[in-house]
């Protein structure tokens, strides 16, 4: 389940972003706690999750671009370095009682920029930390553990501090955190950086990505199916404040538990793909999972009980998660070496930069028909979209089995499994 660590620079950067991850965490629920807490209305909500993060769907692909052309690990240190002025500067205005809403919607638009560089090309710098490339898939589901660990502590630390010292310390804890992760890319080593000299415009370079993803089904129908869940379904975490106030009449330490149970059934996720020991699955799991985030959408917009709104959170997160990393795992498997760049950015463009779209919809939605109203339509609409997708697998295999049988994908496999490909036929691609 931990191969991935016994490489060198992947240990040093999962150690030093899991320390950083947590205070991202913090920041996350403080800033919408101290949002929600200064003007109480769902639509400003939507409106900061909007600004925060429409950076990343109009940068990313020129993002792309950038990490298929420069060293990414210089480029991570600079996005690292920009991210920790941006939390220093909200803990100076919140510690020293300056904060409007206005700083928070400036600040929140450079985070999304500077976010808009960092992901994709995070992203693509995976491959460059492991050695053996058959750890990639392991690498990208321990990277997804990481993030839902921290997602489990980081809120949670978060609720405790916002009701004993305010918001302000969350932001300065953030400041300090990404220390830890700036000391891991400075004391990497690595040899042979994945970046090209192209010499051509980077609307030709960025032109030839597109076209790569939108024609290659496996591809496109993957991240047509991530744009839609993150559009309809994951904007509903920017209403969870509504939740923890209005529908279970509860406090900042309530919004902590809410979202630390959907971490947690998050790393559950992430563990159980880092258990995986290859990709074939996958296809049909990101369908489904896709499918139960969707289901427990919709029991959750009608449950009133906190104790089972929690455990519905946990499968929330659990299938969430599983869906992501299995859209990550499969487009790093499957991309062409010198577009992982780009494809990673659209993967990117698809998760995060459709979230600002969603979240003012969901801003607006709520204000309108209702927090609960709101997410149950997102939870039928992922359903939807789920079913599409299941309906267009087997193209998608048929894509993904000569990448898989070059790879010596399918040959390792079947030295395990054989008995079980042989009953189904290569069915789970």
């Amino acid at each position: 389940m931990f191969r991935a660590l016994n490489h060198r620079n992947y240990r040093l950067f999962f150690f030093g972003q899991g320390i950083s991850l947590i205070g991202t965490w913090m920041q996350q629920i403080a800033l919408s706690w101290l949002v929600y807490r200064m003007t109480n209305s769902p639509f400003m909500l939507g409106i900061v999750g909007f600004v925060g993060q429409i950076p990343t769907f109009m940068i990313s692909p020129v993002a792309g671009v950038m990490a298929d052309r420069y060293d990414r690990r210089k480029m991570l240190i600079i996005t690292q370095s920009l991210s920790m002025l941006q939390a220093f500067l909200l803990a100076l205005l919140v510690l020293t009682h300056q904060i409007q809403v206005w700083h928070v919607i400036v600040l929140s638009a450079l985070i999304g920029v500077v976010n808009s560089f960092d992901v994709p090309t995070r992203q693509a710098f995976t491959i460059e930390m492991i050695d053996d490339p058959r750890d990639l898939g392991n690498a990208i589901a321990l990277n997804s553990s990481l993030l839902n660990a921290s997602r489990l502590l980081g809120p949670s630390i978060a609720g405790l501090l916002i009701a004993l010292v305010g918001e302000g310390i969350c932001f300065l804890l953030n400041a300090i955190s990404y220390i830890a992760v700036l000391f891991s890319l400075i004391t990497m080593k690595i040899f042979k950086p994945s970046f090209n000299t192209s010499k051509r415009h980077i609307f030709l370079e960025l032109k030839e990505g597109l076209k790569y993803a939108l024609y290659f089904p496996p591809i496109k129908w993957i991240l047509l199916l991530l744009g839609l869940v993150s559009l309809m379904g994951v904007p509903f975490q920017v209403l969870m404040p509504i939740f923890a106030k209005d529908v279970f009449h509860g406090g900042a330490h309530t919004l902590g538990f809410l979202m630390a149970m959907t971490g947690c059934g998050a790393l559950v996720g992430a563990l159980y793909l880092a258990a995986r020991k290859s990709v074939i699955g996958l296809g049909k799991i990101i369908g489904l999972a896709a499918v139960l985030f969707g289901v427990t959408m919709i029991v959750f917009s009608i449950s009133r009980t906190f104790i089972v709104s929690m455990f519905i959170l946990f499968v929330s997160g659990f299938g969430l998660m599983v869906h992501m990393a299995s859209c990550n795992t499969i487009l790093q498997t499957i991309v062409e070496e010198d577009k992982r760049g780009r494809v990673m950015s659209f993967y990117t463009m698809s998760f995060m930069g459709m979230m600002p779209f969603g979240s003012l919809l969901a801003g607006g939605l709520a204000s309108k028909i209702g927090a609960p109203v709101t997410v149950l339509f997102g939870g039928i609409c992922c359903m939807m979209g789920a079913f599409v997708f299941l309906k267009k697998l087997p193209l998608i295999r048929s894509k993904i089995r000569p990448i898989y049988a070059q790879k010596g994908i399918i040959p390792e496999v079947a030295m395990g499994i054989q008995s079980a490909v042989d009953l189904g036929g290569f069915s789970k691609d």
